[in-house]
């Protein structure tokens, strides 16, 4: 027996070393997931060990090796082929892992708070526009789901939950509503399978998917006063870029679509630079250039009392990111809000215009006009303002409905209804009260319904023409 002991001791601290020497994959490694065409993947995990991991494609059948760090870190890169599949990964050290059915297409990124997180069956007592005619019309091997569990930290995180899904009522019903549809609208203009992984939490500020050493330099003495920002985990500065984003970076994709903004409001005269800072800061830790960027302007809907006129203020600000961020756009919905619901259910036109930017920018697809019109500039004669716009190569439209939501001003700075009619590509606003113009609103209040549009059919966002502090 006592002979036995040290044998059983050194078995047992033999199996202990090589279970420590064991590969590992984070979980968006796994069965079934998809890689980004054409480029070179990156792959990574742990393994304690000092022995040399090998990682075998099967697409081309070419082995490639590392070994781990000090910390046990190793990572390589795969080139990936054009769009295909079904193909296998292995990744070996003192164990073997055998990843099955990996698909290879486009793969992007859903983040943001409640809005790209409402989920295609709905929320509670808040339903999805079709939502039955969604999940019937979901099965398609070739479409990809990874839905991240929620998590917040402190300090940037390695591990998450999920696992990678085909598409079908099963899968589709407890995803994102926008970012479903999204990839749905990508997988059928594209004819390539499609990724798409949700990173989302409800209530979210975005300083909380910002580093938080960055967040206090963005905002320096103003972060003190901030009221976007709490105690919650998912409003403190960082908490969900070290447990959501920071195991993710790396990953290689063609974009990120982003549906955030309502908890900013209070501090809308910060988003534009916070937005920035996010964007430019996830591009630089992914080191693999500047991916599109895709946002959902926040919809209309009636807030409360005096907090009205932060709502369009915020909608300005993501307007103006474009203008500051390379290979950026924004999705109007204007026209797509309801009056006393922060989460309107015709999530399918968030999609369809997220899905036109990509289409259009990203790849370069014909006949697909992405960009609203924009206000280009006004002029004066007598007591008409002639307003022209951006982006308006057919003319503008309302599509036989009239104009109600314009406004003018006079030096004295208060705006009252006016009338505006349509020439062409431009739009003549007057009032019997105002007899000297000189600014110019459109829809430029927490609750309305966008009546202007291209000629192609996007709406202009509302807008307005002064940088007046008084509101």
């Amino acid at each position: 027996m006592k002979k036995l002991i040290p044998l059983l001791f050194a078995s047992f601290f033999g199996m202990a070393t090589m279970a420590q020497a064991q590969v590992t994959l984070p979980a968006f490694f796994s069965n079934h997931m998809v890689l980004q065409q054409q480029s070179n993947a990156k792959i990574w995990g742990n393994a304690m060990g000092k022995k040399e991991i090998t990682v075998q494609t099967s697409w081309d059948r070419k082995t490639y090796t590392t070994k781990p760090d000090e910390k046990g870190n190793w990572s390589v890169e795969v080139a990936t082929p054009h769009a295909g599949g079904p193909f296998e990964i292995s990744v070996s050290q003192q164990n073997k892992i055998v990843l099955n059915d990996i698909l290879i297409g486009e793969v992007w990124i859903c983040s943001g708070q409640s809005n790209m997180d409402m989920p295609v069956k709905g929320y509670n007592v808040l339903p999805i526009t079709n939502s039955l005619d969604l999940l019937m019309e979901s099965p398609d091997p070739m479409l990809r789901l990874f839905k991240m569990a929620r998590k917040h930290a402190a300090t940037p995180q390695t591990k998450v939950e999920g696992n990678w899904q085909a598409a079908d009522a099963e899968s589709v019903a407890p995803f994102s509503a926008a970012g479903y549809q999204f990839a749905k609208y990508l997988r059928k203009q594209l004819g390539v399978p499609v990724g798409i992984i949700q990173v989302t939490w409800g209530g979210s500020a975005i300083e909380a998917w910002i580093d938080k050493d960055l967040v206090t330099e963005t905002l320096q003495e103003r972060l003190a006063t901030n009221q976007s920002i709490s105690k919650a985990v998912h409003q403190t500065p960082g908490n969900l870029f070290n447990g959501m984003i920071a195991p993710l970076i790396g990953y290689h994709i063609a974009g990120v679509i982003w549906y955030q903004g309502e908890q900013n409001r209070h501090n809308y005269d910060d988003y534009l630079a916070l937005q920035y800072t996010m964007v430019k800061s996830w591009r630089e830790q992914w080191k693999i250039g500047d991916w599109a960027f895709y946002l959902a302007q926040l919809a209309p809907m009636r807030y409360p009392q005096k907090q009205e006129y932060k709502v369009p203020l915020l909608r300005e600000a993501q307007l103006k990111l474009p203008d500051t961020l390379s290979n950026s756009g924004v999705a109007i919905l204007i026209d797509a809000g309801e009056e006393r619901n922060i989460h309107p259910p015709d999530k399918t036109i968030v999609a369809k215009r997220l899905a036109y930017l990509a289409l259009s920018n990203t790849y370069q697809k014909k006949g697909f006009p992405a960009a609203s019109p924009t206000y280009k500039k006004m002029v004066v004669k007598n007591d008409t303002v002639t307003v022209s716009f951006n982006h308006v190569p057919l003319g503008l439209t309302t599509h036989g409905k009239p104009l109600t939501q314009f406004e003018v001003a006079a030096a004295d700075q208060v705006f009252y209804p006016a009338t505006a009619v349509i020439h062409n590509d431009v739009v003549r606003v007057y009032s019997d009260k105002v007899k000297q113009p000189v600014a110019v609103r459109y829809a430029f209040t927490d609750w309305c319904v966008g009546e202007l549009y291209s000629v192609e059919g996007l709406p202009v966002s509302s807008f307005r023409t002064d940088q007046w502090k008084k509101n």
